[in-house]
């Protein structure tokens, strides 16, 4: 699944530990999520898009 979290999180200049303890997930999991490693749960994509104000389908879709 693609995603635009890196770019999203570069335009608010929030690096990947901010947005991992707003989100309460390490960094790592919000970088596997960046690169396409791992999708993350639903709550966890509808939490992402709450914070970025955007809906799930644009910032998640398929490859």
């Amino acid at each position: 699944m693609q995603n635009k979290i890196r770019d999203l999180r570069a335009e608010t200049g929030m690096s990947q530990r901010e947005l991992a303890e707003t989100l309460g997930v390490s960094r790592q999991t919000v970088n596997s999520i960046e690169t396409g490693r791992y999708d993350p749960s639903l709550p966890l994509a509808i939490a992402i898009a709450r914070y970025f104000h955007r809906p799930v389908e644009e910032i998640f879709h398929a490859d």
